[in-house]
């Protein structure tokens, strides 16, 4: 599928890309790909045709990644093969015969009860069938995204998009596996792109003009690549013998002309060139440079680029070979949906039974946002781990739900209380030991509200009169003596504060809040005593 080793080849022009790249533009996706891939979870299931879910997979699989495109503000433009063209008919006679030998081997693991074994041989047998793409076209459908079921090959007809200007129904990049559409002239390709929207990209400008890089491509244009491409083995026209990506590139590169390339190579190789290989040749690069596209514009068949003269008089008027011409009717039948391009029957159009597709796809769309979350964060240069970006974004975006939004408040109220107490109650015992004639009645509505017992009014005339007679220097002494207090108690806290911010629960502020509220009545305590003493002996001096 595609050319012979040229994304390897073309290594040093490969990009990481995200998709997000092409956020707000029209972008073709290649569907074929995306369908064998999501076959290869349930090619048991389609081949056998069983009953249940399973069987279904391939078309999530595809749906995923269009709700993904559409997350990213990315309008998807989704293009199917059509029928056959003639000259590619080699290739798909080659790939049947292994198809079919895969099954079959695949059905006598089954009979020995191999399930494993037979799993693996039918994921090598998988075919997508247009019956099979039909009902993933009924789902675009139905979710309004636009598609075109292409005449024949759906990377010529994804070419041409490409070349359209996007008010035109354009495409700026296409999303596929082969690497035949760099062969069509396709500007901007992603190859591999995983579930979150991440993949190689190649742009064939970068390809062709940038200098320094090895293998260099400065001196060749659109024909001279792909003639190169061709060379090197295609869907088309195998390869000479001996002759890969990289003999193909040094031939191409040192003669600069393909005629010439094919006659070093006919007298290089002797017989091992096939007689028709030439005319072969040529005709493998008209398809990819002019093969038949569907035009939505006109509704009918036209080349990918005009033809040029030589190539309709040196084949009399006949170019089947790109693709037998079709009526405007029917034309529109195939790009439309409602004709199987290779049988040309009409599909049946009705819901397909026992299949419910759900569009939504809440956990895929969770992780999306988390993978882009944590790859944001690790290009920033933050230690991000996944669950915790995931409780920032449902924070910030409020979707947390009520029940668990008020838990979390509840234990952040919990929390806050606990450390409240911790420092009301030493501002309280500052209050009460060196201003304790001021803000009586506000200083009681704290303590009620912090839960201590309120305090009873007393009507001894020895503590009225020594609330009176409170010193300045005692109330400076008694607070440097509650600061010393709070000071060998604050590295204490600190020191467990450091270790973990999350091991500091309730309990242990209670703790230390109990502590300090004893030590504090017990300086209290004394305190009292010292002053009551004062005062006795200062009555009595008087007396």
């Amino acid at each position: 599928m595609g050319i012979n080793n040229l994304l390897r080849f073309l290594k040093p022009y490969v990009e990481s890309v995200h998709i997000k790249k092409y956020s707000g533009k029209r972008v073709g996706i290649d569907a074929y790909s995306w369908l064998h891939k999501g076959a290869y979870s349930c090619n048991m299931e389609l081949y056998l045709d069983m009953e249940g879910d399973k069987k279904y997979q391939f078309l999530q699989y595809f749906m995923h990644r269009i709700n993904m495109l559409r997350h990213y503000k990315i309008t998807p433009v989704v293009v199917f093969d059509g029928g056959n063209t003639p000259c590619k008919a080699a290739t798909e006679d080659e790939r049947h015969r292994r198809r079919k030998t895969n099954r079959d081997m695949a059905m006598e693991k089954l009979k020995e009860g191999d399930t494993n074994g037979a799993s693996e041989l039918f994921q090598r047998a998988v075919s997508i069938t247009p019956q099979i793409a039909h009902q993933l076209i009924q789902i675009l459908r139905s979710e309004n995204i636009e598609f075109v079921v292409a005449p024949y090959e759906a990377d010529a007809q994804l070419a041409y998009l490409s070349g359209l200007e996007t008010e035109k129904g354009g495409v700026v990049a296409i999303i596929s596996e082969d690497s035949d559409l760099l062969a069509y002239g396709c500007p901007s390709v992603v190859f591999k792109m995983d579930r979150y929207g991440n993949g190689d990209e190649i742009v064939l400008e970068k390809v062709l003009n940038i200098v320094g890089r090895i293998p260099s491509f400065m001196n060749f244009n659109r024909e001279l690549f792909t003639g190169m491409c061709v060379l090197a083995g295609c869907d088309f026209l195998p390869s000479v013998p001996g002759i890969g990506i990289t003999k193909a590139y040094n031939l191409v590169a040192k003669y600069r002309n393909i005629d010439r390339v094919l006659s070093v190579l006919k007298f290089e190789k002797g017989k091992q060139v096939p007689e028709d290989y030439p005319t072969a040749f040529k005709e493998a690069m008209a398809v990819f440079q002019h093969a038949r596209v569907y035009d939505a514009a006109s509704k009918k068949l036209k080349p990918l680029n005009p033809l040029p003269p030589e190539l309709l008089q040196g084949r009399n008027g006949d170019l089947d070979f790109l693709g037998p011409d079709l009526s405007p009717s029917i034309a529109v039948a195939i790009a439309e949906g409602n004709l199987d391009p290779c049988t040309m029957e009409a599909f049946d159009n009705s819901p397909q039974p026992g299949y419910k597709h759900n569009l939504s796809f809440p956990d895929s769309g969770s992780q999306l946002s988390t993978q882009e979350e944590t790859t944001e964060s690790k290009q920033e240069g933050s230690f991000a781990i996944v669950s915790c970006n995931k409780t920032i974004k449902k924070r910030i975006r409020g979707d947390m739900p009520l029940d668990a939004m008020k838990r979390n408040s509840e234990g952040k109220q919990k929390r806050m209380t606990s450390e409240e107490v911790l420092h009301k109650s030493e501002t309280l015992a500052l209050k009460r030991l060196g201003f304790p004639s001021q803000n009586d009645a506000s200083v009681d509505k704290e303590r009620a509200s912090l839960g201590f017992a309120p305090n009873i009014p007393c009507n001894n005339p020895f503590k009225k009169q020594k609330k009176d007679e409170v010193q300045p220097n005692q109330a400076m002494a008694i607070e440097e003596q509650v600061s010393e207090l709070t000071e060998i108690e604050k590295p204490e806290i600190l020191s467990a504060t450091q270790k973990s911010e999350e091991s500091v629960d309730s309990k242990f502020i209670e703790q230390k809040s109990k502590r300090m509220g004893e030590k504090l009545s017990k300086q209290s305590d004394c305190n009292r005593v010292t002053s009551k003493k004062c005062s006795i002996l200062n009555f009595f001096s008087r007396v």
